[in-house]
């Protein structure tokens, strides 16, 4: 498309051999549904669109919510020239060539939109080239992603954009375009005579999840299937099939439903945690991955609150290995409500780091000549092992021996819980303590005489 073609071209006629997804694209911000948070009446990007003062913008949404649809309502309401780019079908080069157009173009007193579809598949060099013109006003940049920006734009780019984030469509809204596309008889089925239900309607926009595109195409391919202008519930249930999850398992989807299954089985929710692992499952989730992931909760939030939930998850991993997809999506579906519904404790993970920042940080002495061996007579001369004191020796199988440097002698780097076996273990554990508290006392007492 040329820089210099003029600003207003002639309306088309809508050409019906074109996607129904595409021909229902909205042509004024009232046909446009959904995003009311950013685009309602008095909200700030209406204004900016209706006053024609557009920011350079990232739009973040899931597919199908109307991220290229408010582009071009951009480019139909305001007085700018509007050029469509995609970062899949072409190169930086193409995008330098349009910028130096666009510098050009500006000098004439002319605006240039530059719309990049799926911007987050340029890199962070390729992302430095609209940097400059982008500062000088050259270009209005509206870049599209369903990627979160934070991570895929680079920060120089966002901190000279607007990032607006667009919602998933409600299934009332879908239903709504839905009714549109079935009696708009100069672009969508009005001329098909296609009769629905709100039913199957309603069906249809859950089946979406969101995504307007997919409902059109669903209800596209409905109207194709339709006898005597009916659409039997039959046929309904042939098209759609199975609901296509949205997920993209490098995406951050991926780390948003790993995160409300962990989050689930930590606040012992077992329903919520099901429901998690079924989403994560349905989307054809690494099954390895969700055993690593169910065996890191065992370690991390029940811990020795209940010592049989390692074994339970390790047992879990090797017969999800073992048998494979169908059979050991049971054994994940098990440990996810055993380690639910099991007591809490993250006290042995604190305990770790807790050891670990005092290792990072102090001063990392010498290893105690008491709890080192003396494999040769040199090293017994030199004081090796002198000192030890053997457990199984003694009748309690216990020593008072200090095994921490002197600098943390008496440091306390766990605490257990008082929930589940961690209780018992507490216990045991402030036994042996004050065990050796009296023990060390008493031979004090002795050396003092």
């Amino acid at each position: 498309m040329s820089l210099f073609e003029p600003e207003s071209a002639p309306e088309e006629a809508p050409d019906i051999s074109r996607p129904l997804a595409e021909r229902m694209r909205p042509r004024t911000l009232d046909e446009y549904i959904g995003q009311e948070h950013v685009l309602g009446p008095g909200k700030p990007l209406r204004l900016a669109i209706e006053r024609d003062e557009i920011p350079s913008m990232i739009l973040w949404g899931p597919p199908g919510v109307g991220k290229t649809s408010l582009a071009r309502l951009i480019a139909r309401l305001t007085k700018c020239t509007f050029v469509p780019f995609s970062a899949v079908t072409s190169g930086i080069k193409e995008v330098k060539g349009i910028l130096t157009d666009a510098e050009q173009n500006r000098r004439y007193g002319r605006r240039t939109v530059l719309f990049v579809d799926e911007i987050h598949r340029f890199n962070k060099s390729q992302q430095d080239a609209f940097l400059p013109y982008v500062e000088k006003g050259d270009v209005v940049l509206i870049g599209a992603t369903t990627e979160n920006p934070s991570f895929e734009v680079i920060p120089a780019l966002l901190s000279r954009s607007r990032v607006y984030t667009l919602r998933a469509l409600a299934p009332p809204q879908v239903a709504a375009l839905l009714r549109r596309a079935l009696t708009d008889g100069e672009r969508g089925l009005g001329g098909c005579e296609v009769a629905m239900t709100d039913d199957q309607l309603e069906q249809i926009a859950i089946h979406s999840n969101g995504d307007a595109r997919m409902a059109y195409t669903a209800l596209d391919l409905l109207a194709s299937s339709a006898v005597d202008g009916a659409v039997t519930q039959q046929v309904l249930e042939d098209v759609l099939q199975r609901r296509m999850q949205l997920y993209d398992k490098s995406g951050e989807e991926h780390f948003n439903l790993i995160s409300a299954l962990h989050k689930s089985v930590r606040s012992s929710d077992a329903d919520a945690a099901l429901y998690w692992l079924a989403r994560m499952l349905e989307a054809g989730e690494d099954r390895m991955y969700l055993a690593r992931r169910l065996v890191r909760m065992a370690i991390e939030d029940i811990g020795l609150a209940d010592p049989r939930a390692v074994e339970q998850a390790i047992a879990a991993q090797q017969t999800v290995h073992f048998l494979g997809i169908p059979e050991g999506d049971q054994a994940l579906a098990q440990l996810t409500l055993y380690l639910a519904i099991a007591p809490k404790s993250d006290a042995a993970y604190a305990a770790l780091n807790r050891a670990r920042e005092v290792a990072r940080t102090k001063l990392a002495e010498p290893v105690p000549m008491n709890l080192r061996n003396a494999p040769t007579a040199l090293m017994k001369d030199m004081g090796y092992g002198e000192g030890y004191e053997h457990a199984h020796q003694r009748q309690s199988a216990m020593t008072a021996m200090e095994c921490l440097p002197p600098s943390l002698a008496g440091t306390r780097f766990y605490e257990p819980g008082d929930r589940g076996m961690e209780k018992k273990i507490g216990e045991r554990l402030e036994e042996i303590r004050q065990w050796k508290e009296r023990t060390r006392a008493s031979a004090n007492e002795r050396s003092d005489r």
